[in-house]
């Protein structure tokens, strides 16, 4: 069943196209069932994983918005019809960039712990408790801030924490479940829901706002993410055999596909290779520089549009989402369009992710340069819409290059380069906040400047030193496993540091 595939059908996910492929083979199933995704457990794990990035967006997100409403006056009228002004808060820039950076401070901290905790304990309840604490903690958000900044700060930065586990762990899962051909895809699929998340939150966030008052935007994205992670907890396992709904068929085609990446043997982590690893620091590296211009705009945007175009807070939402709804069609052109030039042999994973990644980042890298020189809105608007477009093409391929050069030591080498792609999160804002003192287009200029050096040094340092090959060092590691189950070695769910 998984010898004779069809080379193009990994590129049409069953749970978004019209595909009749299921497992590679062309079917006569009536039209309702090709929807029915969830018959197909890793379909079903990518859509909970797409429903969980969007969670985990929507939890990052809402403060970008929620903190300009924070901040804004607003009229409320007395019992005996005065309408007066009022403002809750009244932090100067400085204090709005620490404040945006914070969440940073705990992500970067646990990356590599969630790789960890997730080779050691399974991915499931990992990503699920990371996700579920998070959302909670973020229904607590109205309360703490009311009382201190600094409580708000410090809430943040265990939000931070906890959802720092949760990207490393789910490439636990991804190393179980996804096929290395349908990697491209399926992850796209998956990672649409970052910028889906953010599509969302950002218009919605300001409706909340504006209707009910900043608290709303806190209530409703953590209560939604307490319920998922409860879902998630019912549905997912850890490893395909463990699911009792799964088919044999598609038992035995993830296990023919992938089967060096499927066991339950205790994975050995050579930590003094990995940091000796060039493609692992291009890596890296390159996603420092993408991560510094995303989350620049992912935290900056909303405040942006209001210093320098006067965006109410409702529109500057609604317009700083626009970006992300691109970003959002352009993952799965990524995804589709990276599958396909690999399984039609037009071009080799080394040359799509660099094509990609280097791509992407030098197109981000004019379009940001070209919004500094730019005066009117619609232009300035149109320049980032385009270049947060492209970096879907180079979030998708960095997201896969874990995957890439070291199958099972891929939660491990996410966390490292997510730990340090976070230390732009913290950064940037502030950053941002020391050179913004008094909201002018110019100093704004200057912010966008210093992202296209950025995008411009990571795509030179992933065309130069990236590569989607095996590395010799994985390669070892996954023979030696596979020795191990050969004459009866003990079997278990256990990380070891080497």
């Amino acid at each position: 069943v998984c010898k004779n595939r069809c080379k193009t059908g990994v590129w049409v996910l069953d749970v978004m196209a019209l595909s009749g492929n299921i497992l590679g083979r062309s079917t006569s199933l009536p039209w309702y069932q090709k929807w029915m995704f969830w018959k197909r457990r890793r379909y079903l794990l990518t859509f909970l994983a797409f429903l969980g990035f969007y969670n985990m967006y929507a939890l990052r997100v809402n403060l970008s918005v929620g903190i300009v409403a924070m901040n804004s006056p607003y009229n409320i009228t007395l019992d005996n019809g005065t309408v007066v002004e009022k403002q809750d808060f009244d932090w100067d820039s400085k204090m709005r960039g620490l404040v945006l950076g914070s969440f940073f401070y705990g992500y970067m901290s646990s990356q590599m712990l969630g790789g960890w905790l997730g080779s050691r304990f399974g991915g499931r309840i990992v990503y699920g408790v990371g996700v579920g604490v998070t959302s909670f903690l973020t229904v607590l958000t109205p309360a703490l801030t009311n009382v201190s900044v600094y409580l708000l700060l410090t809430l943040r930065i265990l939000e931070g924490l906890f959802e720092g586990v949760t990207l490393p762990s789910m490439h636990v899962l991804w190393a179980h479940w996804i096929p290395p051909k349908e990697l491209s895809l399926l992850i796209a699929v998956a990672y649409s829901g970052l910028s889906v998340g953010t599509v969302t939150t950002l218009p919605l966030s300001g409706l909340l706002a504006a209707w009910l008052g900043w608290p709303s935007v806190f209530y409703f994205s953590g209560a939604v993410g307490v319920l998922y992670s409860a879902v998630w907890f019912i549905v997912v396992r850890d490893h395909p055999e463990d699911d009792p709904y799964i088919s044999p068929e598609e038992l035995n085609y993830i296990k023919e596909s992938s089967s060096s990446s499927n066991t339950k043997s205790r994975v050995k982590h050579p930590w003094k290779k990995i940091f000796a690893s060039a493609p692992v620091w291009a890596l890296v590296g390159t996603q420092f520089c993408d991560s510094w211009g995303f989350y620049t705009l992912l935290a900056q945007l909303p405040t942006f549009l209001n210093d320098v175009f006067q965006f109410n807070i409702a529109a500057g939402g609604f317009v700083a989402s626009l970006p992300y709804i691109v970003m959002t069609i352009t993952y799965f052109i990524s995804g589709s369009l990276g599958s396909w030039l690999q399984s039609s042999d037009i071009l080799s994973a080394t040359q799509v992710r660099k094509l990609f990644i280097s791509g992407s980042l030098v197109l981000q890298a004019g379009l940001m340069t070209l919004a500094a020189h730019l005066e009117s809105a619609p232009g300035v608007v149109l320049c980032l819409v385009l270049g947060v477009g492209f970096e879907a093409f180079a979030l998708t391929s960095v997201g896969v290059n874990n995957q890439d050069i070291a199958p099972r030591h891929a939660s491990v080498l996410f966390g490292i380069s997510n730990t340090i792609g976070s230390l732009a999160g913290v950064f940037s804002p502030l950053l941002a906040g020391f050179i913004v003192t008094d909201k002018s287009a110019e100093q704004w200029h200057v912010v966008f400047y210093i992202s296209s050096v950025f995008y411009m040094t990571g795509a030179v340092v992933f065309g130069l030193f990236g590569t989607a090959d095996v590395q010799p060092w994985a390669v070892e590691e996954s023979a030696a496993f596979s020795d191990n189950i050969k004459t009866g070695g003990v079997s278990c769910n256990e990380a070891v540091s080497i």
